[in-house]
């Protein structure tokens, strides 16, 4: 069985036909492979060199902060990209162009990449699935889409739509879930900081002076000793907890216990479904207008969607219309769509119009998660207060309880 041969990435700079001087990178077992790809692509190569990974050419990273490419900057990409092939610039000096000016680093390494693969005759989409791992497979297959109908530049401005919508969408609810997880974390703190230093002193002092502490003095007390001894393993169990959890949250059978709870859960439940319905009929919306099949599409919005109980609804749909029948009958047997949202997808598959009617759902729900959130900080924020308020404040009574019987062990 034959070695694979270890690819090398190399800086270049070449002189195109018209005698510009372009820059750019490309992935080739040794210099002598890159010169000959160039060649063939009518280009006079002037200098090429081996990106260089040791001494001061190393680049300080931080494992999973520094190497993280955010749906922002795929947005960003997506419309500039756009706008340039729309302007007359080619693929390719696109591609150049913003792998040079990109701020995020690792998405311009992988640009370069992308662009490597371009220029040796690759197809972009083609290209940009060799990183699935950073674009989505929605902008793959839609991309793929625009490539084939020729209309790439639309595609790309949909693309750029659709990841603006989801940025902003996940603004929203990280907006409405700051507040309450601060305010938890601080009780939590502040509880953990007056058992374990305030209330040891109060116990002291208490068991001097004798008598017999009040119930809820005791449980107090009683809850400090406890903490002593169980803090730390608590925490490294929380530790350890988080690190399992970001390894495996993702796992199918994690996801299937803990996805239809969210749909379920109290409060925020009914605002998880809305932005699993906002999310599935824009992806699903954006894709049968950019020309993707839609048994394709069904395919893709599933996995795409955050939610298990969506996933399964798609394939449940996906199995419907490669049998023939219609798009929006198996909607209709999953709670997690409401009538409203069945009833209009019919509407428009019967009118053909089925695109439109998608982004007219998802732009509806946008505004229902939007005005969901609004209310749910207008409620959480008084409740935390009391729920902050009630725990500290029940903390200090349990401690001065025991005040007035010392005046009358005094007397």
């Amino acid at each position: 069985m034959a070695q694979q041969t270890k690819t090398k990435t190399f800086e270049y700079a070449v002189r195109d036909r018209s005698g510009k001087i372009v820059k750019g990178r490309i992935e080739a077992p040794n210099q002598g492979a890159v010169a000959n790809k160039l060649k063939t692509l009518g280009l006079a190569p002037m200098s090429i060199n081996e990106v260089g990974t040791t001494g001061l050419q190393k680049e300080l990273s931080i494992p999973g902060m520094s190497d993280k490419i955010s749906l922002k900057d795929l947005a960003i990409m997506a419309r500039q990209l756009s706008t340039m092939i729309n302007a007359g610039l080619s693929l390719l000096r696109a591609l150049t162009i913003l792998a040079e000016q990109t701020e995020s680093k690792p998405l311009a390494k992988r640009l370069s990449q992308v662009r490597g693969d371009v220029e040796v005759g690759g197809a972009f989409s083609t290209s940009l699935a060799k990183h699935a791992d950073v674009f989505p497979p929605l902008m793959i297959n839609m991309v793929k889409a625009g490539e084939v109908g020729g209309f790439l530049d639309q595609v790309l401005v949909s693309v750029a739509e659709n990841f603006e919508a989801e940025v902003k969408l996940r603004g929203k609810v990280k907006s409405a879930m700051t507040y309450p997880v601060v305010v938890f974390i601080i009780a939590i703190l502040a509880v953990v900081g007056m058992l374990l230093f305030i209330v040891p002193v109060f116990a002291g002092m208490f068991a001097s002076l004798g008598g017999e502490l009040p119930m809820p003095t005791q449980i107090l007390v009683k809850l400090s000793e406890v903490l002593k001894w169980t803090g730390v393993p608590t925490l490294v169990a929380v530790i350890l907890f988080s690190i399992w959890w970001s390894k495996h949250k993702n796992d199918k059978p994690v996801r299937e216990l803990v996805d239809p709870w969210k749909l379920k859960v109290p409060v925020f439940g009914n605002l998880f479904k809305k932005i699993a319905v906002s999310r599935f009929t824009r992806n699903f919306g954006t894709m049968i207008h950019a020309g993707v099949p839609i048994l394709q599409a069904l395919d893709i919005v599933g996995e795409t969607s955050g939610n298990l109980v969506i996933e399964k609804a798609a394939r449940s749909v996906q199995e419907s219309v490669r049998a023939g029948h219609s798009l929006t009958e198996p909607l209709s047997q999953h709670a997690v769509f409401p009538p409203m949202v069945v009833q209009m997808m019919a509407v428009g598959e019967d009118t053909g119009a089925l695109d439109d009617m998608l982004e007219k759902i998802a732009q509806f729900y946008d505004q229902e998660v939007e005005a969901t959130t609004e209310q749910l900080t207008s409620l959480i924020e008084p409740l935390m207060i009391v729920v902050l308020g009630t725990i500290i404040g029940g903390m200090i009574i349990a401690l001065y309880m025991p005040i007035f019987s010392v005046f009358n062990l005094i007397n």
